[in-house]
């Protein structure tokens, strides 16, 4: 037997905590059903830890996730020193985590633990590095918020070229030494859903009927509309803006507009002068058109530059060796085995 073919596949539930003082304890019991269940059945998978990260929660969850600690050996309690916010909390944890996938999720079990297997088939049978669960119907019950969200990401996916940000879902399953590398150097404004695109182009999703039962019943969310703003912000900032090109070319066609125009009025004076009655503008236009055009391609050139200098600072790397040799036990094991 070689290395490879050693020992079970490990997979590390990170889940990020701000107010879950209801859900956890269940949660918890739900991950240790699908962990007994792959025992049982002599899977090779082993749901080796569950990382709850305490992001300074606002109600009692620091208390319950230590009692959780207590109950269930496999369970690593993390506690910030301060509110840090959903996606470094989710770093936090990842840096932590030690399997050789790397499943997040909510708190409050939208993302139900079950189909965590499902997620790793879907891996296995696309050779993918990042899967992300795809919600089949609205997942909060409200069309603003909802349709809102799922807009945000298709504009931003124009914007940036990244086409994974349309399928991008807390609950997602990534390999494990991507998301570790990925989240060892996020910085604070990073999105970790575009770092990852800087270590893979390998996506996936996978439809899945979500709800967000917490939000349906009580109207509150453990993130709110700021929250959210914030996050979609980041996925801007932390991305390369094809504007930037399309500005710089459109900077280049101006100019070459105004060149052309500036020779045809030339010839125009030359040949046909009784063609103009009144002199000056077409001169001025000219000029504003050349020089508005000269200003926008050094701006571009300019914005290109500050944009590589954001991505090096984000931790996009020159490249990165990745290996996939056990995703054919897995493949092999869902093959056999219905999820």
């Amino acid at each position: 037997m070689t290395e490879h073919d050693e020992g079970p596949i490990t997979v590390s539930v990170v889940v990020p905590v701000y107010s879950g003082q209801d859900y956890l304890m269940r949660l918890a019991e739900e991950l240790d059903a699908v962990r007994t269940h792959w025992e049982e059945i002599g899977a090779p998978l082993s749901l080796a830890e569950l990382i709850l990260v305490d992001d300074a929660s606002i109600d009692g969850s620091p208390a319950v996730i230590d009692r959780i600690a207590e109950r269930f050996s496999w369970v690593m309690p993390l506690h910030l020193s301060r509110n840090y916010g959903q996606h470094p909390a989710t770093v936090a944890g990842i840096l932590f985590s030690a399997g050789n996938w790397v499943i997040t999720m909510d708190e409050d079990l939208q993302h139900p633990p079950s189909r965590i297997a499902e997620l790793l088939a879907c891996a296995a049978e696309r050779s993918a590095d990042v899967v992300y669960a795809q919600p089949t119907a609205a997942v909060h019950r409200s069309a603003l918020r909802d349709r809102g969200s799922a807009g945000i990401k298709q504009l931003i996916s124009w914007l940036t070229g990244a086409n994974h940000v349309r399928f991008v879902n807390s609950f997602r399953l990534i390999r494990g030494e991507i998301a570790r590398s990925a989240a060892s150097v996020a910085i604070h404004d990073t999105y970790f859903d575009i770092e990852l695109g800087f270590f893979s182009q390998r996506f996936a999703s996978l439809p899945m009927a979500l709800v967000d039962e917490r939000y349906v019943r009580t109207g509150k969310s453990g993130y709110g509309i700021r929250s959210l703003i914030a996050h979609a912000w980041r996925m801007v900032f932390s991305a390369h803006l094809r504007l930037l090109r399309f500005a710089a070319l459109l900077g280049a066609f101006t100019t070459a507009l105004a060149l052309f125009l500036a020779v045809a009025l030339v010839v125009s004076n030359l040949v046909w002068p009784h063609l103009v009655d009144v002199r000056g503008w077409a001169s001025q236009m000219v000029a504003i058109t050349f020089f508005g055009g000269v200003n926008t391609v050094l701006i571009g050139i300019a914005l290109q530059y500050l944009s590589t200098l954001v991505l090096r600072a984000h931790g996009r790397p020159t490249f990165f060796v990745v290996d996939r040799s056990k995703d054919a036990r897995l493949a092999a094991f869902f093959a056999s085995r219905p999820t």
